[in-house]
């Protein structure tokens, strides 16, 4: 079957027809669904496709629904990703060209140009654009934009002079990313595989050394430092001899590199770390002399590359210790089910055999996690700070740990602690990336840098959180589960930096040396949306769209004739914006992978919380999971990214979207497979031909049980996959279509000799089901069975259910397995006498009974009472739904009609025979046994 011939022609005929384009109709419903807008930066892969398929879904099944569908679709073109790709080639990259020819089968010819980086953008726009069309994606194309159309950028500088007006864009002093090379701050779109620098604080410990020079150790539990029993450097690296802020200090030479975007460092000279093994230092707190050990396993890349040991509660110190012959142990914190030394008993129990053991790091988080969350400070800690200080000054400072650090939580002693040694002048902090390491898109590692008068997001504000977990409470998330992710994101945002030097993307309207960033400038353009293609077609220029445009369009502010005449447009023009705006708005849902619930996602709530009224906040977010291609996570690295276009060209849309459809619900990651795709795609041609087959043959006049069954089966089936579809759950809903919905036909073929014309509505409906999923394939259906214009444009169907047909066929079912079973044991039967037992009102008052009694009550009689609440509890929930549903069934009469199919699946002749009926023989005393739904069986 050629399935690209097919979705070229439909998806020409989509265009021609202008399906997709929606324009208000006021008095109909509406649904507006968006998907995350791509970078060009290359063009759309599978996972890409994945997210969008998602949204096309959803799209299509809510136009069957009769609502008013807006699906439309932009390109991100903000922040550093193309330029620096742009980069990389003019100068001459040749991994990075041939990345693009094995990928995206660019041509030499156009990789020559792609050193301009509008270039470059533009291109694998219109590459990512075909492949979603190739996809056949129901988007509304008339909407399209980038965000650095003149237009677009005059939106953003609205949006950011809304919150400027609200106190929620700050200017001052704090830690972001940041790329050395570059000199700006960096974020997830920035970085290579799209890494969001994770920043930490380490608490700085100053240890003065005999020699007179600082050594900092940079530690996560300044708690422990009254256990400290020695220092670890690594005497294999290189270490300086630093002037930090005035004082001479002793750390990695990577650490002083680091800490020089923090603060004032001065590299004074350069030694190997064995230079300073076996010198001594004062504990700042205790006052203690204690000696520097050398360790090869201390990082020089994390923290200061200089380490305290405090072996009774750090494993790691414990274990090297011991290889040592060195161990000292003092205690510290008391945690229940732990002994005084935790980190000693810990590594003895797992029995750790030395410092290199792996399960070092199983027993590190033990410690620290039953310390940190149930850990108290020891009430004697108070008696070894302050050994090296006089009177009264010693007391002083044992009467602080006395009041504040003894006996108390860890968590609360951690903070104390740290606060009183940052002010006492003998500690300090400094910022680290803690999933390091991260690179810059051009290649560089990141640092922490405290930028000084930088814009920031000020995503820390109380109210700004209130409000916009006050938004994220009102939504529908899906999985519901990330719901728990978004509340502790909304938690831990705090100030974030916004602008950036250099890319493409919106000056700041005050400041315009500085761009607006990525994450920055894409958080409440689906309001953009509805109004860009107005504005182009009343031919509204750039600098018309003023503050008090948009401030008229989005929140109706001010008087149309007044706005109108302020920015030079036509009244009727402004009001017909903004009632294209209050038609779609607010957005239903908002679709992206789940990669993005820490960044984008969650701004996005926040933006929408800050600048539009409560009626207008976003109505729900799908977070999918990632696409994996043949087990393997897609990366340039290994040229595993597998290209839309390619997998379209390769598979066919229609099996590309049926396999992201079923290998897995919404919320699991997914792994496509080659092999699936192409038994996806042999599915789907047999889907075609048994349709096809099915129609021609469909000559019989009348409608009998069969096709009652059929039309039943299908009306539960596509019920059933209408509820999966409003629940978000695809996969399920494509089961139902193109699995259960083939096999029931097929069972019904099995019923009959001649399809009934009768079946024809059901492969309607069958085809109208199908289209959200293989929509070309269901129009290519939709129209050999004899339908105009389009399938997209149907009503989600409706058939008519007889519950009572759906029971006798399943009673059949149950009746051709209880057959099967006999037919073992019967070698060579040739004939089976059924006896039925019509006494329906038995089994709903059995399938609800608690006990035999409440059944002897409702009327069974007491020998039969027993044997039927059995079989009633052997039933499946379905199949006593379905008993609870139907009023009255006639056994004999199903049976007597479904003869035929009886025959053909037991391979035997069939008899029936009620059981009240005296005429009937009674062989081997199956006449006795029936019970209704159970038939006595004879077999001869």
């Amino acid at each position: 079957m050629d399935f690209r011939q097919i979705e070229e022609k439909w998806q020409r005929r989509w265009a021609e027809a202008r399906v997709f384009e929606p324009t208000p109709e006021p008095g109909k419903p509406k649904f507006f669904i968006t998907a995350a807008y791509p970078y060009p930066n290359g063009a759309i892969h599978i996972g890409h496709g994945r997210t969008y398929l998602i949204a096309d879904i959803m799209a299509r099944y809510h136009r069957h629904k009769g609502l008013n569908v807006l699906f439309p679709m932009g390109f991100h073109y903000t922040g550093t990703p193309i330029l620096t790709v742009a980069e990389s080639i003019a100068a001459g990259d040749v991994r990075a060209m041939e990345d693009f020819k094995v990928i995206y089968d660019v041509p030499e010819e156009e990789l020559r140009k792609m050193g301009d980086p509008l270039y470059l953008a533009n291109y694998f726009k219109e590459l990512s654009k075909q492949y979603m069309k190739k996809m056949g994606l129901s988007i509304d194309w008339t909407r399209e934009f980038t965000t650095i159309d003149p237009e677009y950028q005059q939106f953003i500088r609205w949006q950011f002079k809304k919150l400027y007006d609200k106190g929620l864009l700050v200017k001052g002093r704090h830690p972001v990313g940041w790329c050395p090379k570059h000199q700006m701050p960096v974020g997830a779109h920035d970085t290579k595989d799209d890494k969001e620098p994770d920043i930490g604080e380490w608490t700085l410990i100053y240890f003065e050394g005999e020699d007179g020079l600082i050594y900092p150790t940079a530690t996560l539990r300044p708690e422990t430092v009254l256990g400290v029993t020695n220092l670890w450097i690594n005497p294999d690296e290189d270490y300086a001899v630093a002037e930090v802020d005035g004082r001479k200090m002793v750390l990695s030479l990577d650490a002083a590199f680091r800490l020089s975007f923090q603060t004032r460092v001065k590299t004074l000279e350069r030694a190997r770390g064995s230079s300073f093994v076996g010198r001594k230092v004062r504990n700042p707190v205790t006052g203690e002399l204690v000696p520097i050990y050398p360790a090869p396993f201390v990082d020089v890349k994390t923290g200061t590359g200089v380490v305290m040991s405090v072996p009774a509660h750090a494993p790691y110190d414990y274990a090297a210790l011991r290889d040592l012959g060195e161990v000292r142990l003092i205690p510290l914190i008391s945690v229940e089910g732990y002994g005084e030394y935790p980190a000693k008993e810990v590594v003895e129990r797992m029995g750790i055999k030395d410092q290199k053991d792996p399960r070092l790091e199983e027993a590190t988080k033990e410690v620290y996690m039953a310390e940190f969350n149930k850990g108290y400070m020891r009430l004697d800690v108070a008696d070894r700070v302050g050994l090296h200080l006089p009177e009264p000054a010693r007391s002083l400072l044992r009467g602080f740990f006395a009041a504040f650090i003894a006996g108390k939580p860890v968590r609360e002693a951690r903070d104390r602690i740290r606060a009183w040694m940052e002010a006492a002048g003998i500690g300090g902090r400094m910022y680290e990336i803690m999933n390091k390491p991260v690179y810059c898109r051009c290649g560089t590692e990141i640092v922490v840098k405290v930028l000084e008068d930088q814009w920031f997001l000020n995503y820390g504000d109380p109210n700004w959180k209130r409000a916009t977990k006050e938004l994220l409470a009102s939504m529908r998330i899906v999985p519901d589960e990330a719901r728990a992710q978004f509340e502790a994101t909304i938690d831990w945002l705090d100030k974030r930096a916004c602008a950036r030097t250099r890319g493409m993307g919106t000056p700041l309207p005050w400041d315009p040396t500085w761009i607006i960033e990525s994450l920055s400038d894409s958080t409440i353009y689906m309001a953009y949306y509805t109004v860009i293609r107005r504005i182009r077609e009343f031919g509204l220029k750039p600098e018309q769209l003023t503050e008090a445009f948009w401030d008229y369009v989005f929140l109706g502010k001010g008087d149309a004739a007044e706005v109108a005449k302020a920015v030079g447009a036509d009244e009727k023009a402004l009001r017909a914006i903004r009632e294209e705006f209050s038609y779609w708005y607010p957005l239903d849902w908002r679709n992206s992978g789940k990669d993005l619930i820490p960044n984008h996602l969650t701004f996005f709530l926040f933006n929408h919380s800050a600048i539009f009224p409560k009626e207008l906040w976003p109505r729900g977010i799908v977070a999918n999971g990632w696409v994996l291609v043949e087990g393997e996570k897609m990366s340039k690295s290994k040229r595993n990214v597998l290209a839309l276009g390619k997998a379209v060209d390769q598979f066919g849309a229609d099996p590309l979207r049926a396999t992201l459809a079923i290998s897995a619900e919404v919320d699991q990651d997914l792994d496509f497979r080659a092999n699936v795709a192409r038994s996806v795609a042999r599915h789907l041609e047999e889907i075609y031909n048994l349709v096809v087959s099915t129609a021609e043959r469909a000559t019989r006049d009348g409608e009998g049980l069969p096709e009652m069954w059929l039309r039943s089966e299908a009306a539960s089936l596509l019920e059933k996959a209408a509820k999966a579809l409003d629940d978000v759950a695809i996969r399920q809903a494509a089961v139902y279509v193109l699995y259960d919905m083939r096999r029931a036909l097929e069972r019904y073929l099995e019923m009959v000799e001649v399809p009934s014309r009768a079946v024809l509505e059901v492969l309607k409906a069958w085809a109208v089901a199908m289209e959200p999923f293989v929509p070309h394939l269901a129009e290519e259906l939709w129209e050999r069975l004899g339908e105009r214009p389009f399938a997209a444009k149907a009503p989600w169907p409706k058939l008519a259910a007889d519950r009572r047909t759906l029971l006798a066929v399943r009673y059949a079912d149950r009746l051709v397995e209880d057959v099967a079973k006999l037919k073992e044991l019967r070698k060579g039967a040739k004939r089976a006498v059924i006896y039925v037992n019509n006494n329906f009102a038995w089994v709903k008052a059995a399938v609800k009974a608690r006990d035999v009694r409440e059944l002897i009550s409702a009327g069974v009689p007491g020998e039969v009472a027993k044997r039927l609440l059995d079989v009633a509890r052997q039933l499946d929930d379905d199949f006593k739904a379905l008993i609870a549903e139907v009023d009255d069934f006639d056994e004999y009469s199903a049976l007597a009609e479904l003869r035929t199919f009886l025959s053909r699946e037991t391979g035997l002749e069939i008899a029936v025979y009620r059981a009240d009926d005296e005429k009937a023989p009674d062989l081997g005393g199956k006449k006795r046994s029936a019970l209704p739904l159970r038939a006595g069986v004879y077999l001869e």
